[in-house]
């Protein structure tokens, strides 16, 4: 007899299958990311009735069957924020998150912490509370539930202290180098000014917070006002962050074109 397990998902997409099935992706909170065969998807619209889309979070039941695909015996809507869909910048940012959950995540791993953080930063982005440094915050959140946190407090070679006037992060070494280390950055390196290296480790700190949201996610954090001479720091900590997801993933994302589309990305 098929085993049946109950958990809480997040659609990060979907594929047709044939004429009358899907194929869903979800990010599960007990049971990591899983391919969900969803039979009838398509054809019927009562069985389930738009729950489906995109950033949907789901009550599942799911089915073992051969491969590496669960069954999706049913789903209700746990939450569905509508006020994505009424924004495109909004929306843009939201597959950009999922993607980056799909591609940091194993399959059947379990990540808690990085299906809270998703369902809480989808529900800031719905609300039209999350800007560049809630987005920041939720990039370096992620990278550290998947154990890949950069290090900005001291050198990521050898642990010395480093310069706050200048410094310089490198991708490849996994975060900040000392003057000494400096010399073996690689053709990665990006330099930060004092104020981009604040920005960094404001969104760093904010990942280690408890919020009311979820665990481990605080979206509180603090976002530059109009006028404040930071949109230099801005752009170099924006590239830190670029880069040193192109390097843990090993490719550049592709909804980062789409946020380049709408003006979110440089």
């Amino acid at each position: 007899m098929a085993q049946e397990v109950r958990d809480r998902g997040i659609v990060l997409g979907t594929v047709d299958y044939g004429e009358s099935d899907r194929i869903v992706t979800l990010l599960t909170r007990d049971h990591g990311k899983v391919g969900a065969f969803a039979r009838g998807a398509r054809a019927s619209r009562r069985r389930f009735a738009g729950a489906l889309l995109p950033f949907t979070v789901l009550e599942v039941r799911l089915v073992s069957r051969r491969g590496e695909l669960f069954g999706l015996s049913s789903c209700t809507i746990e939450e569905s924020f509508p006020g994505l869909r009424e924004s495109l910048e909004a929306i843009s940012l939201a597959g950009y998150a999922a993607e980056l959950c799909r591609e940091l995540c194993k399959e059947r791993e379990p990540h808690p912490e990085l299906f809270e953080r998703l369902r809480a930063y989808l529900a800031a982005l719905a609300a039209g509370e999350a800007g560049e440094a809630q987005r920041m915050a939720f990039e370096l959140g992620a990278v550290a539930d998947a154990g890949l946190m950069p290090r900005l407090d001291a050198c990521a070679r050898c642990g010395a202290g480093v310069s706050q006037a200048r410094a310089c992060f490198d991708p490849v070494a996994g975060g900040l180098l000392c003057a000494r280390c400096e010399p073996f950055a690689s053709g990665q390196r990006v330099r930060l000014g004092p104020a981009a290296l604040e920005l960094l480790r404001e969104a760093q700190s904010a990942v280690f917070e408890l919020g009311d949201r979820a665990p481990g996610v605080r979206l509180a954090v603090r976002e530059p006002v109009p006028g404040e001479p930071r949109v230099e720091a801005r752009r170099e900590a924006r590239q830190a962050v670029r880069r040193y997801l192109r390097h843990v993933l090993g490719k550049e994302l592709r909804s980062l074109e789409v946020l380049r589309q709408v003006g979110l990305e440089g």
